[in-house]
């Protein structure tokens, strides 16, 4: 069995996390999804996000394609998150390109497109702005 990780804030999901996930979900058997905690979105981007942890995990865990959910806490345990969940492939948004590759000892890396015309930072600008 085939087992993928990703990781992601998945705020104000859209069409683009559904993308990501089910493209990640076609390239193994059984997809794990770390979803960045409140904390960890604070520290990256100086701003929490509209939906907190909880409700962000309860979505993807309603997702068909997704078989387990955990708490992302650091950036920096990546390799220890691979470890834990036995993943062999961990797939990221090509807007992490080459980031991950240090972890290419522990299991492949693979990156994909993002869909264009689309992101969670946008969707916020928008909102805030009518």
């Amino acid at each position: 069995m085939k087992r993928v990780i990703t990781f992601g804030t998945f705020d104000v999901f859209h069409v683009g996390h559904i993308n990501i996930i089910s493209r990640a979900a076609e390239l193994g058997d059984f997809l794990i999804v770390g979803v960045s905690s409140d904390e960890l979105n604070y520290n990256k981007k100086n701003r929490y996000p509209i939906y907190n942890e909880t409700d962000r995990m309860k979505i993807l865990s309603s997702l068909k394609y997704v078989d387990e959910v955990f708490l992302e806490e650091s950036l920096e345990l990546k390799l220890e998150y691979i470890r834990k969940y036995e993943a062999d492939l961990l797939v990221m948004g090509d807007d992490w390109e080459g980031r991950f590759d240090w972890v290419k000892s522990e299991c492949d890396v693979i990156y994909l497109p993002r869909t264009p015309s689309i992101s969670t930072t946008e969707i916020i600008e928008v909102v805030k702005s009518r």
